[in-house]
């Protein structure tokens, strides 16, 4: 099927995967549309990050949507009452879902990008989950993402009238964070523009300590690179 001239939507955080993902889209040719969204983290440092991104990186155009997830609760991102874990032994995989899990949160990013892309009459969607280095997040994984893509065929006037259907791009979620860090550099990515901690200093800068951070620092040293970012310890 013929795609729009190349055009997608990303999802871009303003972390380290999100900023690979649209650097792998560009490269595939897309002329990217980027959506961040505010809802209501502690961490919203990172939004100052997807601007940066989106701006050095060319995209057409930039949204960034208020949502308040914080009137729910229910993760250490979202409640100030709810401790973000810090120093946790970091092997790749956590055998329960984290308190820093927002519920449905990559359901309710999804739902965006979607109704803008039926909008734009654009069928191509990126968002960088990942299943193999991951905080255990149930949204990360490909069975939630073939379930999304299915049912985005299923809800839209566009899918039902025949004008196209939707594919949700996953292109790191298989890929190691040492992978995704690797192929990031490859394409140049500027990792210094992004953010990944969960519970920044009060200077902004990641705490190194958290398992976001963790993760990251992870990364970079399988990866054999140092970190580009200043971290607050």
């Amino acid at each position: 099927m013929k795609r729009n001239n190349k055009k997608a939507i990303i999802l871009l955080s303003g972390g380290l995967d999100s900023a690979t993902t649209l650097a792998i889209a560009l490269k595939m040719g897309f002329h990217c549309y980027a959506m961040t969204f505010r809802y209501g983290q502690r961490h919203n440092i990172e939004i100052d990050s997807s601007r940066r991104i989106a701006q050095k990186m060319g995209v057409i155009e930039h949204r960034i949507i208020d949502i308040d997830l914080a009137q729910f609760g229910g993760s250490a991102l979202t409640d100030n009452s709810i401790n973000v874990p810090m120093d946790r032994a970091v092997s790749g995989k956590f055998n329960d879902i984290p308190v820093t899990y927002v519920p449905a949160r990559n359901t309710i990013f999804l739902s965006y990008a979607l109704a803008w892309a039926e909008v734009m009459g654009l069928f191509d969607i990126f968002i960088g989950v990942n299943s193999t280095d991951y905080s255990g997040y149930p949204d990360c994984r490909s069975e939630f993402v073939a379930a999304f893509e299915n049912m985005a065929n299923l809800a839209t006037a566009a899918t039902v009238e025949g004008k196209g259907k939707y594919t949700i791009h996953t292109p790191i979620i298989n890929m190691t964070k040492a992978q995704i860090i690797l192929k990031g550099i490859e394409i140049g990515v500027d990792y210094s523009l992004t953010h990944s901690c969960y519970c920044p200093a009060e200077n902004n800068r990641p705490c190194g300590h958290c398992d976001s951070c963790q993760l990251r620092l992870k990364g970079f040293a399988e990866a054999g690179l140092p970190d580009p970012v200043k971290y607050a310890d």
